[in-house]
């Protein structure tokens, strides 16, 4: 880290513009720990839905491997953590309780109530995602960017299978989506800070 010495006394002072930098990647980091702490946390509850009914082992399978893919991204976040890039939100236990409660309603309310979840979720981490690697990429911040741009293809992937598999006949999908979408803005602006 670039620092000066205070002429008081000589501890380094770290310059602002590095300063506001790193603050604004440990922000980064840990909010999108907390979201994917949070998506893995929804899977788990539509499959708990999902996976004793023999009829419902192709959605099963579908969230299981899209689980798999947030559990990936939840590790690597993990990492950057125990690396001391960031530390994790206080607020994960309320992400534990909320994304499974959320992954168990919607999955109650039916397979493509359970897809709209996901394609609202997704749709809302594709963009956030796409901001960080942006605003990444003009820090100089560049391995870290091509991670993010990784796990937001992962994303895109995840919202259109949703999509493929009628995430938007779902009943009352407008509202369930646009619930779901002011859920996820709020939880970003909150694991932002906390």
């Amino acid at each position: 880290m670039r620092s000066v010495r205070s002429a008081v006394d000589e501890t380094p002072i770290a310059l602002p513009g590095k300063r506001r930098k790193e603050d604004r990647i440990r922000e980064m980091i840990r909010v999108d720990h907390a979201g994917e702490y949070g998506a893995v946390a929804i899977y788990r509850g539509q499959r708990a839905v999902f996976k004793n009914l023999p009829h419902k082992s192709r959605i099963a399978t579908q969230l299981h491997e899209m689980e798999a893919d947030e559990q990936h991204h939840l590790d690597a976040f993990d990492d950057l953590i125990r690396e001391g890039r960031s530390r994790p939100t206080a607020l994960a236990p309320l992400w534990q309780i909320g994304g499974r409660a959320l992954g168990t309603i919607t999955a109650l309310m039916g397979e493509r109530a359970a897809h709209a979840c996901t394609e609202a979720v997704e749709t809302v981490i594709e963009g956030h995602y796409a901001r960080q690697v942006e605003e990444l990429r003009a820090m100089g911040e560049d391995e870290l960017a091509d991670m993010f741009d990784k796990f937001r293809e992962e994303e895109v992937a995840h919202k259109d299978l949703a999509v493929e598999e009628g995430a938007r006949d779902a009943a009352g999908y407008p509202v369930l989506s646009a619930v779901i979408k002011a859920g996820c803005h709020t939880a970003i602006r909150i694991a932002e800070k906390i």
